[in-house]
């Protein structure tokens, strides 16, 4: 049987082109900014201990309020370290009488040894005048041998005298031992009282009680007991790490030029917590660590942030943002433009309505979009929808659509943080004088 087709049968007709929409990559001036995971901390944390032992007379605040440096937090008993001082104090006005009766007997030896000396000179010349008459047989023996009895007696009056100034010294030194041993006791006992008031050390918020009135709490360097807790709240400090790959970006950027490091400039933060919406929070670079940790394989950074309105807490989480960049101009396409074919990455082009397959490389997301490194120069006709139905070299049918930007609420541009406007914990100054040397081998941030 012979099969032909009829007289006037047509061909099927042939299938519209797909319909794909394209835009023009988005060019704009970028700054790539890296992500990390921070924890919140506190700049001061004080544990609020007792010095000296005693029972928890008074408490003179309000448990998860704010308090001043130099506020009474807690009083103990006195009564026993104002006892210490009255009996140091009377130790003291003892001793100054033993002074002043030390010294009255320094007089007296003085003044002794004095007539002792005048009678030795006395004894002396009467033996002379003795002797020289005896010469003369106009004396007797028994006057001579009475002359010299009285000078040998005066010499002994001498000896005695200077002993006694020795002894009356040797008083005055025990008594002046004494009186600084008293003195040592006030200073003590003065001590130990102020102790007994317990005032805030920082500024900041306080935590509860820990001890309540009336118990007995332990003193000094043993086992102190632990009264309360307080946190400094404005500026804050948030900790992040960094991994090897990332720390050697930052190396290279540094070394290159391209960004300054952080341990010679306060490069610009921002942070945002869990509920919140783009990076409020700002504040700058404030300390990198010097070695690896080999346990975690990364780098500790600190970077510090204003707290005035006070709603960042110690422990909270918050995403971080730090410059990963220079400012540069740069091409960005949606996500969804990019096809993936096993190890590499490209776009679909529209040149006179004939689809072009265009590797690309890519980098990290900026404003919602993806930044394209090699690849693209920003005036293309880009497949952004109807990538799946696309094929090299299909003939396409376009339609006009926008590439859409959606503001992250970070800079575009940056610079790093002038000194007037660094932060520095309360009571900290920087010191006009000093003098930043750049690490010889990098900085990660």
């Amino acid at each position: 049987m012979l099969i032909g087709c009829a007289p006037g049968q047509q061909a099927p007709p042939q299938r519209p082109p797909v319909t794909v929409t394209v835009a023009s990559p988005v060019k704009k001036k970028i700054v790539e900014w890296d992500a990390y995971t921070g924890r919140l901390e506190p700049i001061e944390f004080v544990e609020v201990r007792a010095r000296v032992s005693g029972y928890l007379q008074s408490i003179h605040f309000d448990e998860g309020q704010m308090v001043n440096e130099g506020d009474l937090l807690f009083v103990i008993d006195p009564r026993p370290f104002q006892a210490e001082l009255d009996s140091a104090k009377a130790a003291m006005s003892q001793a100054q009488s033993q002074l002043q009766q030390a010294r009255a007997s320094m007089g007296e030896a003085k003044a002794q040894r004095l007539q002792a000396d005048a009678q030795v000179q006395l004894a002396d010349a009467r033996v002379k005048r003795a002797r020289t008459l005896m010469q003369r047989s106009a004396t007797s023996a028994e006057e001579l041998d009475q002359r010299e009895a009285e000078y040998l007696q005066a010499k002994a009056d001498t000896e005695a005298a200077r002993a006694g100034i020795e002894s009356a010294q040797a008083m005055i030194e025990t008594a002046n031992a004494a009186i600084e041993s008293a003195q040592a006791g006030i200073d003590t006992a003065e001590l130990n009282l102020s102790y007994c008031r317990i005032s805030s050390p920082v500024t900041g918020r306080i935590s509860r009680e820990y001890v309540t009135e009336g118990n007995l709490i332990s003193g000094g360097t043993g086992s102190p007991t632990l009264l309360t807790t307080i946190t400094s709240v404005d500026p804050i400090y948030c900790t992040f790490d960094a991994n090897e790959q990332q720390v050697l970006k930052y190396i290279r950027l540094a070394k290159s030029g391209q960004r300054e490091s952080s341990r010679v400039a306060k490069n610009p933060v921002f942070v945002g917590l869990v509920d919140e919406e783009g990076f409020p929070h700002t504040g700058h670079m404030d300390f990198v660590d010097n070695r690896f940790d080999v346990d975690t394989a990364s780098m500790r950074a600190r970077c510090i942030l204003s707290n005035d309105d006070q709603v960042l807490l110690p422990g909270m989480f918050a995403r971080v943002r730090i410059p990963g960049s220079a400012a540069y101009e740069a091409v960005l396409i949606p996500d969804s433009a990019i096809g993936t074919d096993q190890a590499s990455q490209y776009v679909y082009i529209v040149n006179n309505s004939v689809i072009e397959r265009r590797a690309v490389k890519v980098g990290p997301i900026v404003d919602g979009l993806r930044v394209v490194r090699e690849g693209l120069v920003g005036d293309e006709s880009l497949v952004i929808e109807g990538l799946l139905q696309a094929r090299p070299e299909m003939e396409v049918k376009t339609v006009e659509g926008t590439v859409e930007v959606i503001e992250d609420g970070l800079p575009d541009d940056y610079q790093t943080v002038p000194k007037e406007q660094w932060l520095a914990p309360e009571g900290s100054a920087q010191s006009d004088t000093a003098v930043v040397h750049p690490p010889a081998t990098g900085d990660f941030s």
